[in-house]
């Protein structure tokens, strides 16, 4: 039976109120790669009405004045100076897990305490703080996990841990180029770790983030039309309904929730150029380089001939500030063709008519992100995920090239001007075009994205 207007119209405004007196909590991962799309779903979830309160500790905290409608409280995390200094992802996960959970259900029975008539609905949390769901547990608050990487990167951590528990990890140099069983086309070097004496770690962190435990569902940053086979093998899996709702920054305009302050002076200095002209760099908010890959990148760029934006992440270089350890005579060469930046609003970047290809580190948000744009890149993984991404850019989706690890300002300067110039490179950007397309159409009514936004919603107020 058809519902009127005025049926429809009273359906809208019922579940407007049943929203308004819902709150949600959200604790993301304290990195720059999990921030952004948890604040990003919480940004939908509110326009849908939600009240929406973001726990998090004190190490790389959000900024709270970027998201005014959300009420943010930070927790105490235990983490010590040494720990943060160190830059060891692994270890400060691991701590923060074994640290917070006292300090995390305080604050959450403070929020219950504090508006009795706002009760908590759901926790939302990331899947490497997997001690929230405990807590969440022990107050009989259902919860709901967010996985902010790939499926297809999901999959080949199991496929790491399976081979490490029979032995065969590490392997040596000479194996590295083997396929990966049941997982093509990754390779055995695609496998997502660089440091296999810190593997004991990474497995405890991982396992922990594998285990669904008591979620009443998984929500993945990613869409139908990108990983349409890893995420069919996945849901006869899991034990929990998946949803693909991605990309989640095409969904809502949240606000920046950057971490580093945005250069947003480059917009005016891509303004000046020709469309599809300038080839965009960053590296991403973590990894690190030497003083001679930036040698090399520097004369690779400047040799390429084409005008490019480089982001330098001040820190970045082992052993400088910023980019005083650039080669002797580089500034005068490149001229008015090349703008250097500590950090930039990278969506904007993408999306900007001067953009024509992404040199990137391949972490799932940037790639989703220059995906998104019809951009097509050139990959330069480093760590972890990229080195799954990167794969599929190339020979999956066929929209980008691989650089060597080791960085070669020769090998630089051709991909650029094949990317940027030569026929190859067009044939990438007609692809990158086509699965922008594919991408909008996900997040548009009747599309993947869009369907499971709306199931979301739904099983929220179920619960």
């Amino acid at each position: 039976m058809r519902l009127s207007k005025r049926e429809e119209k009273e359906g809208r405004m019922e579940m407007e109120k049943k929203t308004q007196s819902t709150r949600l909590v959200l604790f993301p991962c304290p990195y720059q790669g999990h921030i952004n799309p948890m604040l990003q779903l919480g940004s939908f979830l509110h326009s849908k009405g939600f009240s929406i309160t973001v726990i998090h500790t004190q190490f790389n905290s959000p900024n709270p004045s970027n998201h005014p409608d959300f009420t943010f409280f930070p927790i105490q995390d235990g983490l010590t100076a040494e720990e943060i200094s160190s830059g060891n992802a692994i270890a400060i996960l691991l701590a923060i897990n074994a640290n917070c959970k006292a300090s995390f259900r305080q604050r959450l029975t403070q929020v219950m305490e504090q508006e009795p008539e706002n009760k908590i609905t759901c926790v939302i949390y990331d899947d490497f703080m997997y001690f929230t769901e405990a807590v969440a547990k022990d107050l009989n608050i259902p919860n709901i996990m967010l996985r902010t990487t790939s499926v297809t990167n999901f999959q080949a951590r199991t496929a790491l841990l399976q081979l490490h528990s029979k032995g065969h990890i590490p392997f040596p140099d000479s194996q590295s180029l083997r396929p990966l069983p049941d997982f093509d086309p990754l390779r055995l070097k695609d496998l997502p770790t660089n440091n296999f004496d810190s593997l004991e770690k990474y497995s405890e962190l991982v396992v922990n983030a594998h285990n669904v435990k008591t979620a009443s569902a998984i929500v993945w940053n990613t869409t139908d039309c990108l990983e349409q086979s890893s995420l069919a093998q996945i849901q006869q899996q899991c034990p929990v309904p998946i949803f693909s709702i991605g990309p989640l920054h095409k969904i809502e305009a949240a606000a920046s929730s950057s971490l580093l302050e945005e250069d947003t002076s480059c917009i005016g200095w891509l303004d000046k150029q020709s469309n599809n002209a300038v080839i965009y760099v960053s590296l991403g908010s973590v990894a690190s380089i030497s003083e001679k890959e930036l040698a090399e990148m520097a004369w690779g760029l400047a040799n390429s001939k084409q005008p490019f934006l480089w982001v330098i992440r001040p820190g970045s270089v082992n052993g400088s500030d910023w980019i005083e350890r650039l080669p002797q005579g580089f500034i005068e060469a490149i001229g008015e063709r090349g703008r250097i930046v500590k950090w930039v609003p990278q969506r904007e970047v993408l999306f900007h008519r001067a953009i024509g290809g992404f040199w990137s580190h391949c972490g799932w948000n940037s790639t989703l992100e220059s995906l998104s744009e019809g951009i097509p890149m050139i990959c330069l993984p480093s760590f972890g995920d990229q080195k799954v991404h990167s794969r599929y850019v190339g020979q999956v989706w066929k929209v980008g090239l691989h650089l060597d690890n080791e960085v070669e300002r020769g090998e630089i300067e051709r991909a650029v001007r094949k990317l940027m110039v030569d026929a190859d490179g067009e044939v990438m950007r007609v692809r990158a075009k086509d699965l922008k397309e594919k991408i909008e159409v996900s997040l548009r009514k009747g599309g993947s994205s869009y369907k499971f936004l709306n199931k979301l919603v739904e099983l929220i107020m179920s619960l």
